[in-house]
């Protein structure tokens, strides 16, 4: 199981229900990377994409505390239990946590990979994935050449968890 996510210098990936970047090539990357894969999130994820509606051509993986929440296109837990047991018919490989911060740190410890869009730049915001960079249990593995979007930088991240993830 992998995180994919787009961070800000201080780890920051939201403020008020939105993203902190509009980067086409992540966004690229990042549609690039979950088509046709396993998608695991929050509710509050969920509902921020355009209509609310779940993201076309994936498994839309929805974890909520709501038990009578449901939402056609997405298969609707209420515990992180229950997504493990889910997910287990799929290669773990192409599973993917996208969000929202209290999502990543439920599942931190069961992913092997995280792909960090690393943007530099200090922005306010209010949600924040964590410091993986100060986290023992990861490790850099991977950094692109630094890339530049109408004035903003960024590089693609890939960090291993040497815990194993599951």
């Amino acid at each position: 199981m992998k995180m994919i996510v787009c961070v800000s210098e201080n780890f920051g990936i939201g403020k008020g229900g939105d993203l902190l970047f509009s980067l086409p090539p992540d966004m690229k990357f990042f549609r690039e990377t979950t088509l046709n894969k396993v998608v695991v999130m929050g509710r509050s994820t969920l509902d921020s994409f355009p209509g609310g509606k779940p993201l076309k051509n994936r498994t839309n993986v929805v974890i909520s505390r709501d038990k009578s929440f449901s939402r056609e296109g997405a298969t609707v837990f209420n515990s992180k239990e229950d997504v493990l047991s889910f997910i287990k018919k799929f290669d773990t490989d192409d599973v993917y946590v996208i969000g929202g911060a209290q999502i990543y740190e439920m599942f931190r410890d069961e992913c092997d990979t995280a792909l960090v869009t690393k943007v530099e730049k200090q922005v306010e915001c209010d949600k924040f994935f964590f410091d993986i960079d100060s986290d023992e249990s990861w490790q850099l593995v991977s950094q692109s050449e630094k890339m530049e979007y109408e004035g903003t930088e960024f590089s693609f991240c890939t960090y291993k968890n040497l815990k194993g993830g599951i």
